[in-house]
């Protein structure tokens, strides 16, 4: 009897500790899922660049209050109420890519915001100048948007010359990305897709929108988003499709 007794306390310990260890290992498992971030970055990059695209919430019928109404896209609500139109794809605003041309707006960027808390950026975003409201936005979107302004921007002048355009990238690496991570949906010539134009095109005409669009995805599109890799993959597949044929 004694023995049986203690067989069975060494099977009901053993049974004990491993659930226990196994608990301890799901535990930690949810632990780790909880503390990645890139995902709602990613998303909020979704944001900034077309947000009612990306929660279907109905497009906005009335400009943005703020938008200067002598600039180009006054009158186009669905242009002017995207993060983008005024911030910029470089984040600077009135001091970057959109300085001059067709997009100034004379708003500045959010780069300033970089590091910022999100709760602050949230209470940035429903203030009384940029007025978004839990109609357009909701707290799971706001939290997103406030993430990636504060912990997603990129310094693109590291990678990107102002003046050229040229990207700064390992282009033989980046075909490898490129073919392996792109080419199906686009194509090896960057031409598949047949209502955009030509990959090559857009990386040599804006090349930091097209970097925001590799390292966060394309609204309402199933695009993969490269920000949980290596920054330098997204550089370098850039500047890959940067000699891709610009013309059909």
């Amino acid at each position: 009897m004694k023995t049986l007794h203690t067989e069975l306390n060494t099977t009901i310990g053993s049974a004990l500790i491993s659930g226990l260890v196994g608990g301890a290992l799901l535990l930690g498992a949810v632990s780790v899922s909880a503390s990645e971030v890139e995902s709602s970055i990613a998303r909020g990059g979704l944001l900034y660049d077309k947000w009612y695209k990306v929660n279907g919430a109905p497009e906005p019928k009335k400009s943005h209050p703020a938008y200067p109404a002598d600039k180009k896209y006054a009158k186009k609500p669905g242009a002017n109420w995207r993060c983008k139109e005024c911030h910029g794809w470089d984040y600077m605003g009135k001091d970057g890519a959109y300085s001059s041309g067709k997009h100034y707006s004379g708003i500045k960027g959010i780069n300033g915001a970089k590091g910022a808390a999100p709760e602050k950026v949230v209470a940035i975003l429903k203030d009384s100048t940029h007025g978004y409201t839990s109609k357009m936005l909701s707290d799971q979107d706001f939290q997103d948007l406030a993430m990636f302004v504060s912990k997603g921007q990129s310094d693109t002048d590291e990678y990107i010359d102002r003046a050229t355009k040229k990207v700064k990238g390992n282009v033989a690496k980046g075909e490898a990305y490129y073919n392996t991570i792109c080419a199906g949906c686009h194509g090896k010539d960057g031409m598949k897709v047949k209502d955009m134009k030509p990959m090559g095109q857009l990386a040599n005409s804006n090349p930091w929108e097209n970097m925001h669009k590799i390292m966060n995805g394309q609204p309402d599109e199933q695009m993969p988003a490269l920000r949980a890799l290596d920054e330098q993959i997204s550089v370098d597949t850039l500047a890959y499709t940067q000699g891709l044929p610009q013309r059909k």
